[in-house]
């Protein structure tokens, strides 16, 4: 049995996430001890008891879901499972490094507190936008986004799994580019409620500023190999894990391929770690077959370990 451990992204946040699992283990509750420390406030409140709106911040969701994430990871470890390969959606490739030890948690929570600053000021709100196009295949929406662009920027954003892909850019943009993917036999093109026109290149902005910082972190090179989401390629070495966390922030999240790579290298067994089954429907739909397991709450662990044959 081969086993990929996948972190989601942000989309997943939810008031109460991790708090289960910090009443019930101590090792999540020092994750979220650990978190609050580094940042210099109380992320675990927010987690907890929210308010919502200050949840879905940015700046507050990106930080927010790791904890959460590195919160579900840590008992899952304790009780002697491991993964064989990690991979995380968007921000969540933060949370795989660190559950591969490539990154330290403490520089993960700090950077990606600032990743989600920089990629909220990158682009005025309102200018751009983001929208999930359903039921039409990739090369068919490439075209669409082609046509529509006019000198803007639009382009696929989260490649997520057969029918679903997000594009995003200049508002009109968007919006022209929904109409074509209607109009080439989309089902459907639903704009997201989201704060920036993440995954493309109006994002370059923010990359440029986050490549500062990621130079100023310390990687090592994973425990378990890494498939990343800018290129859905193998990394095993940590220069290639800090590129890759640096171009993602402009490029697409190629997560479809990501999955059917792990799947063609022998994944029999996906584990969702963290707040929220998001990826686990994805996987579903892409890697039909594999099992697919979740860990967000004392109750989804022990039927993972179980399933695993964890000890617990």
């Amino acid at each position: 049995m081969s086993v990929a451990f996948v972190f989601p992204g942000q989309g997943s946040q939810v008031v109460g996430m991790g708090r289960a699992l910090a009443f019930a283990f101590p090792e999540s509750r020092a994750a979220f001890e650990e978190a609050d420390a580094a940042l210099g406030f109380a992320l675990s409140r927010l987690c907890f008891e929210g308010p919502e709106g200050e949840l879905q911040l940015t700046a507050n969701t990106q930080p927010a879901i790791l904890a959460a994430s590195v919160a579900a990871l840590r008992p899952l470890v304790v009780r002697g499972a491991r993964p064989d390969w990690v991979a995380g959606h968007s921000l969540g490739e933060y949370s795989a490094l660190v559950a591969a030890g490539a990154i330290g948690f403490a520089d993960a929570v700090r950077t990606v507190r600032r990743r989600g600053q920089y990629m909220q000021e990158a682009v005025p709100v309102g200018v751009g936008a983001m929208a999930a196009i359903l039921g039409l295949d990739l090369p068919a929406i490439e075209e669409a986004c082609r046509e529509a662009a006019e000198g803007e920027v639009v382009s696929p954003a989260n490649v997520n799994s057969p029918g679903q892909v997000v594009i995003a850019g200049h508002a009109a943009a968007v919006d022209r580019a929904s109409e074509r993917c209607r109009a080439k036999g989309a089902k459907r093109a639903v704009k997201l409620p989201v704060s920036a026109p993440f995954h493309c290149a109006l994002m370059r902005p923010a990359q440029d500023r986050l490549h500062q910082e990621l130079l100023a972190v310390a990687f090592h090179d994973p425990a378990a190999p890494l498939v990343n989401n800018v290129d859905a390629r193998v990394v095993r070495d940590a220069e290639t894990c800090r590129d890759g966390l640096v171009r993602q922030v402009s490029g697409a999240v190629r997560w479809q391929e990501s999955v059917e790579l792990l799947a063609r290298e022998g994944v029999t067994t996906f584990v969702e770690v963290g707040p929220g089954t998001i990826l686990s429907g994805l996987v579903r739909k892409t890697a039909r077959g594999t099992r697919v397991l979740n860990v967000d709450s004392p109750e989804s662990l022990e039927a993972a370990l179980t399933a695993l044959g964890a000890e617990g």
